[in-house]
């Protein structure tokens, strides 16, 4: 049977003390992945995914349709597709900006 030794916190390895003195601090200088503007966008079009449905769904059961769930229901779908197609083309045009000033930058810079 062999015998395993198990360091002790407390004790220096000779790999922790030629570590310690190889370490160099690199400081990361990273932007954020994704701007904040399109976060928020999600967001809003998150928060309207979720209330114009369903608002328009109760909005329209009782005072539209009068009590027709049915009809009521297929108008929720449609108004959850408007906000869909909606961000859709938000993200397009927010798209076709940033390809514009990156067109606008290079341009300057020749």
């Amino acid at each position: 049977m062999a015998a395993t030794r198990r360091n002790n916190p407390s004790e220096k390895t000779t790999s922790d003390a030629q570590g310690a003195s190889s370490i160099s601090i690199q400081v990361s200088q990273t932007a954020p992945a994704v701007p904040a503007s399109v976060i928020y966008k999600l967001l809003g079009f998150t928060l309207a995914m979720i209330c114009i449905p369903i608002g328009s769904y109760f909005l329209s059961v009782d005072v539209f349709f009068r009590g027709n769930a049915t009809y009521a229901g297929a108008l929720a779908a449609i108004m959850a597709n408007v906000v869909l197609f909606a961000y859709i083309i938000v993200a397009m045009k927010e798209d076709q900006t940033d390809r514009l000033e990156d067109e606008k930058k290079r341009k300057k810079a020749q």
